[in-house]
């Protein structure tokens, strides 16, 4: 039970994929502008992680060596595939929003990277709980960076108004203010880390 717990919360700090491991950094990129667009996109990978993993752990025992890679890749094109259409019916304004960056969860690195490093060589159980942590690492990532740039470039929180009296600075809606968040968090993140070893 510890392990397992361990395996969860991993993600959320100690090997946080966007904060600690620096990847899927494209997506975050783009779709961070909402704090809706940042939960939408971090579970949508984070479905994909589970499911991909899962099956990636599965079947590792009977995918020949030579073509792992490409196995991997029609696995997590499938979930990919799945996610997608989901949010097609359901959330189609989501899905709009999100764009070109859900098919692209086949090719983020968060995502093969678990399948490559963690999932084919562990079990069924280890290899869902470890992707369903990093899943969740990236979502609290997305969000957390969304929040301050849809605050700071919007004045709105989900939407909602938060106050008349801020004039907010448009570029943080826009590739700058995302690298500008993303560059000073990351910096924060490892100052703290740094500190806590200290």
């Amino acid at each position: 039970m510890r392990g397992s717990l361990s395996e969860l919360i991993k993600g959320l700090w100690r090997e946080n994929p966007t904060f600690r491991m620096m990847l899927g950094l494209c997506p975050t990129l783009a779709v961070s502008t909402s704090v809706a667009n940042g939960l939408g996109m971090g579970l949508a990978a984070t479905f994909v992680l589970a499911g991909s993993s899962a099956m990636v752990s599965t079947v590792r025992g009977v995918i020949p060596e030579k073509v792992r890679i490409p196995c991997f890749i029609v696995i997590i094109a499938t979930f990919v595939t799945i996610t997608e259409l989901l949010m097609k019916a359901y959330t189609p304004l989501l899905s709009r929003a999100l764009g070109i960056y859900v098919p692209l969860i086949v090719v983020n690195c968060i995502v093969l990277g678990r399948a490559e490093a963690f999932a084919s060589k562990k079990g069924v159980i280890s290899s869902t709980i470890d992707a369903i942590g990093m899943g969740l690492g990236f979502t609290w990532a997305l969000c957390f960076i969304s929040a301050i740039r849809e605050i700071l470039g919007n004045g709105t929180i989900l939407g909602l108004q938060i106050s008349d009296r801020f004039e907010p600075p448009l570029f943080m809606i826009l590739a700058p203010g995302a690298l500008l968040t993303i560059g000073l968090l990351i910096g924060l993140i490892n100052y703290l880390a740094s500190k806590q070893k200290a």
